[in-house]
This record gives structure tokens, sequence and C-alpha cells, in this order.
């Protein structure tokens, strides 16, 4: 597969996948209520974002550390708010 076709496939994987966190941290933020997030869960994934992004500085791949980024922060604000109000 060519180099660029490869590369847009993974931009777009890594924006799919950081968007899809945008409604849920919109509806607790606004809402204020945890109670259906599970705290494992949200720390798991807090946590595999953080590892994603640490990979994606080693090899630096823009999209990965862009997304990871992003991703690390919205699941972040997620994980707080849940600890906050349970």
């Amino acid at each position: 597969m060519a180099e660029a076709m490869v590369e847009a496939i993974g931009t777009a994987g890594a924006v799919l996948t950081t968007v899809c966190w945008l409604p849920q941290a919109i509806k607790i933020i606004r809402e204020r209520d945890t109670r259906a997030i599970s705290l494992s869960g949200t720390t798991l994934c807090v946590v595999g974002v953080l590892l994603w992004l640490v990979y994606g500085l080693a090899l630096l791949d823009r999209p990965l550390i862009g997304s990871s980024l992003v991703t690390f922060a919205i699941t972040s604000i997620i994980l707080a708010l849940k600890i906050r109000h349970g």
C-alpha cells in the first residue's frame, strides 16, 4: 500500500478514536452524572492511552502522538469527573 494511503488511514483512525470520547465527556460535564461509567475501565483506558502516547513519542509518529495526547486529555477529564462525582 502506498505510504500516503497508510498515513491517511492512520490519521483517520486516530481522529475517529479521539473524537468518539467527546460526546461522553460533554455529557458528563453537563449532567455531572458518572454512575454509568466504570472507574476501573476508565482508569485502564487512561493508562493505555498514556502508553500509546509514550510509544508514539518513541517512534516520532505524529498522528499517534496527536491523537493520544488529545485522547489522554479527554479521558483524564472523564476519569477526574468520575472520581469527583462518584
